[in-house]
């Protein structure tokens, strides 16, 4: 009888066997791993909107610990309720958006996102990696009963074609509407008037770059005793600029210098942006101009007479100058003087660029096809006059409605500037003012899937380089190809979407996933291992036989 070798063929299908059983068992996992979350059909606006059924949806919202805002959200979601018994609104606030844009990411991957979401559209852009996360609006738009003006909705809605167009637009990307304006800002640039004049200066109709950085040069002598001759303190931040993101996308935009397009190509590191970064390093160097990562914000030293340009958001107007209502230091501590805010400063004053900013509302998609429609109901009563006419006041905002900006409570509100400085406070109402007047010169980036990455590059650049002179680094040609690298590096610049496709960013592999690879890769190397030995036996046996 012929011995049977139990160890060369049987091995081998037991490899092969394990492998099998290996991916017969893990695959599943991995495929629902990778797609968790992501399992959930198109969207479509159910026919009608059952009342008899109770629905409980989640609104993430943000404010700036103001507690007016505050109770502004918390009557709408009464007020939406009683239009609506069956439906029932749980608000989680924030004061930040970052920390909103992060629990959405950590949810999408759970699959317990919230249903509304005050959110920028950079964010929401990302967000829209997940497939079918967030509901496209058209739908909701074109619907005679629960769209603009819609014929079955239980409140006055806003009418169609009642949105201003500029600012329903900037929620239009991959050509579709994801996202409602809320409130719209820009940003506005609050200066100490009585500074500027003692140093024998005059504020210009246009503000120009020129302008603030030669005040801001005036600004840092110092006398005898080391004080600042313009306040005589220790200590004096001429200008600073809050968001430097901002601050470098409008200063390509106003220069028709390239930062990216829709498709997500990316063109901001040219030889303006450095031209813009070496006029910036002179005046940091100096110690004329600052940020607010590098000295913090610039509210309280403009409020203590420790700035002269201040800029931030028209949403931050009640901040910033003497007797503002929210201000982050203490009585003793202020200056007083008189403020005067200005649209940012320009390169080409005849044709203003400023950037249009502010919270938009998206909404999430669901298993239940009502409950999204309950969601659009509420995003949608946010709209409403009530709602903007009072949210709007809160701070430097503009509703992003035609009636509410046209109705008598805003018009009365907008012409009562300077009666006190808490609902009137002047300078929240000049910075209103400001983008009511400047709409038309407003501008967005372009949002795609990796845009909030490239925003935050921008900013990094202008610090990077406000750090490296105030440390007294060389900033050259060999400083800015480093700075390129580091850049594209930190930011992942280099895996934006470009050419138009959509990247899917699955993000960190679930540990399923990591668990097959893993194993897949022990049960091919005990293949390859055992494949290797037995050609090494078998060129053994072959030379005992020679």
């Amino acid at each position: 009888m012929k011995k049977l070798n139990v160890t060369r063929f049987p091995l081998s299908k037991l490899l092969r066997g394990a492998l099998v059983l290996l991916l017969t068992v893990f695959m599943p996992v991995l495929l629902s791993g990778c797609h968790k979350a992501r399992n959930l059909a198109v969207y479509e606006v159910p026919e009608d909107f059952d009342t008899s059924k109770h629905y409980e949806i989640t609104f993430w919202s943000k404010n700036d610990t103001n507690n007016v805002q505050k109770r502004i959200y918390a009557q709408a979601i009464k007020d939406f309720e009683a239009a609506y018994p069956n439906i029932t609104v749980t608000m989680r606030q924030y004061t930040d958006y970052g920390a909103i844009y992060n629990d959405v990411i950590t949810n999408i991957s759970t699959g317990t996102t919230p249903n509304v979401c005050i959110s920028y559209p950079d964010h929401i852009a990302t967000y829209l990696s997940g497939e079918n996360i967030v509901v496209p609006l058209d739908a909701f738009f074109a619907s005679e009963k629960y769209g603009f003006g819609g014929t079955d909705i239980k409140y006055t809605p806003v009418a169609k074609d009642g949105v201003v167009q500029k600012f329903l637009d900037e929620g239009r990307f991959d050509s579709c509407y994801y996202a409602l304006p809320f409130m719209r800002s820009t940003e506005a640039c609050y200066i100490n008037k009585d500074m500027v004049e003692k140093l024998g200066y005059t504020i210009p109709e246009d503000l120009t770059w020129d302008f603030v950085f030669k005040v801001s040069e005036a600004a840092i002598e110092k006398d005898e005793n080391g004080l600042f001759k313009i306040n005589g303190q220790k200590v004096m931040i001429p200008f600073i600029y809050k968001s430097t993101d901002n601050m470098m996308i409008q200063m390509l935009k106003q220069k028709n210098a390239g930062y990216s397009d829709a498709a997500g190509n990316v063109y901001i590191f040219n030889d303006t942006t450095k031209e813009l970064l070496n006029e910036i390093a002179i005046h940091a160097k100096s110690r004329a101009f600052s940020t607010f990562a590098i000295s913090s914000y610039p509210g309280n030293y403009l409020n203590a007479g420790q700035c002269i340009f201040a800029i931030d958001s028209t949403a931050g107007a009640t901040w910033l100058g003497y007797g503002a209502p929210l201000s982050d230091i203490h009585d003793s501590q202020k200056v007083k003087f008189e403020t005067v805010v200005k649209p940012i400063p320009q390169f080409d004053p005849e044709h203003p660029q400023m950037i249009s900013q502010g919270p938009s509302l998206c909404i999430f998609n669901k298993e239940d096809t009502g409950e999204v429609l309950a969601s659009w109901l509420f995003a949608q009563y946010l709209l409403t006059d009530k709602v903007q006419a009072a949210y709007s006041q809160t701070e430097g905002y503009v509703p992003v409605t035609k009636s509410a900006r046209e109705s008598e409570q805003y018009k009365d509100y907008l012409s009562r500037s300077g009666e006190d400085n808490d609902t009137y406070y002047k300078v929240k109402i000049d910075a209103t003012k400001l983008l009511l007047e400047n709409t038309d010169n407003t501008f967005i980036t372009p949002v795609f899937n990796g845009s909030a990455s490239l925003r935050n590059a921008a900013g990094q650049l202008i610090e990077d380089v406000a750090n490296a002179v105030r440390r007294k680094q060389t900033v050259d040609d060999e400083f800015y190809v480093k700075e390129k690298e580091r850049i594209i590096s930190l930011y992942k610049l280099n895996e934006i979407t470009v050419s138009g496709e959509v990247r899917k960013e699955l993000g960190e592999l679930p540990n399923a996933s990591k668990a097959l690879i893993i194993v897949l890769i022990v049960v091919w190397a005990g293949i390859a291992a055992y494949f290797i030995r037995d050609k090494i036996r078998e060129k053994r046996a072959q030379k005992q036989k020679h």
